[in-house]
């Protein structure tokens, strides 16, 4: 009976990262129709973009302050950079390129496109040296081919855009008609920016990887990217918006997608997956895509009256299923975690009181050093 928490609790760690992942989204399917309501009753999408991770700065930095006070490492001028670059590469050119495409398109494709980003992130990672491939193993050429895969699936995305397909014959929506010609007029144009956006969302992964080795506090960490978001995104705001009456908010579907994609999108989003980008790796972030494109042709059927069009259903089963096939290869890595291409990849060294983490490059296999601590070491010399 003794038995049953301890395995009950190691069973819910475990789980915790896909739980997280999970939940968000269900919460990034909500804002895809919010905001899309919002872009359609006349919201400026770079405003959108501004208000947004100001409440998210709001929200998240008393948290900071006070929850990390003790344990927020010292900001030196590397560490700042590299958080200035998440805060222009995700806050500011991902979002106004997100919500221009699905102002262009429909939430549906929005959703769609971003199962795009995992094989992006895994290109990246190979690149930054994040993911590793040897071409004798199952595993790492699923990998490779699964990323192939995904290309010819964007592509008939980008490019055919096929009958439109009623799932649910539910009307009642918000908007029935989105302006179908011009619709038809920017969906390529559209669904490029969508595609654009991807590459940032995956950079945005990359970095904020190396961010949280250098910059542990992740409560900091995101209120300060949502700052400099907010900052970056009022700057190019006021540049390309002139009409100051654009910034005025009233209680409608404007309000309601600042809040919530500002807290649920921005804020915890941000917090969440930068907890699990440094515990399973940014690939590991980029799998749960899929849910949220089912999730929001299902409401943006229901609510936005949106029609699923056959391009994009075709070129959605082709990138999910190298998405998996890219997953499949990623979860083989994680059985064997401790060793790549039969060589051990960390030298751990502990002693009695502590661990002490080493990281060096090692030519061969390499044993576990078993080091005294220094109490040991006085009490052996009395």
């Amino acid at each position: 009976m003794n038995k049953n928490p301890s395995m009950f609790s190691r069973w819910l760690n475990k789980a915790k990262p896909y739980l997280a992942m999970a939940s968000l989204q269900f919460g990034f399917a909500g804002m895809y129709v919010i905001t899309m309501v919002s872009l359609q009753h006349g919201m400026n999408h770079y405003i959108l973009a501004v208000y947004r991770h100001l409440v998210a700065t709001v929200v998240i930095a008393p948290f900071a302050l006070v929850l990390e006070r003790k344990i927020r490492p010292k900001m030196t001028l590397p560490i700042f950079l590299r958080i200035l670059a998440l805060g222009f590469l995700e806050p500011v050119i991902d979002q106004n390129l997100y919500y221009l495409g699905m102002k262009y398109t429909t939430a549906t494709l929005a959703s769609a496109t971003v199962n795009v980003i995992p094989a992006i992130t895994f290109v990246m990672a190979l690149i930054f040296r994040l993911e590793r491939v040897n071409l004798k193993e199952v595993h790492s050429i699923a990998k490779i081919i699964g990323t192939v895969i995904m290309v010819p699936g964007a592509i008939i995305m980008t490019l055919y855009k096929g009958p439109a397909i009623n799932f649910l014959k539910l009307q009642g929506g918000v908007h029935h008609s989105v302006s179908n010609e011009a619709e038809a007029k920017h969906w390529v144009a559209g669904t490029l920016m969508l595609l654009a956006r991807c590459w940032g969302w995956s950079g945005f992964y990359i970095l904020q990887s190396f961010t949280v080795k250098k910059y542990p506090a992740q409560l900091s960490l995101t209120a300060l990217i949502c700052f400099i978001g907010t900052i970056g995104g009022a700057a190019v705001s006021f540049a390309m918006e002139r009409d100051m009456n654009a910034w005025k908010i009233g209680w409608d579907s404007s309000l309601l997608a600042i809040v919530y994609s500002g807290v649920v999108c921005s804020g915890i989003a941000y917090y969440a997956q930068g907890v699990v980008v440094k515990e399973r790796g940014p690939v590991f972030v980029t799998a749960f895509s899929p849910l949220c494109m089912i999730i929001t042709a299902a409401l943006g059927s229901i609510i936005l009256a949106e029609k699923i069009h056959l391009g994009s259903i075709i070129g959605t089963v082709i990138i999910i299923f190298g998405l998996y096939t890219v997953l499949w290869g990623k979860s083989k890595d994680q059985q064997n975690p401790a060793t790549e291409n039969g060589r051990v990849q960390e030298l751990p060294i502990t002693d009695d009181d502590r661990s002490i983490d080493l990281e060096d490059k090692i030519e061969g296999p390499a044993k576990i050093l078993k080091i005294p601590s220094e109490s040991a070491i006085v009490a052996r010399e009395t």
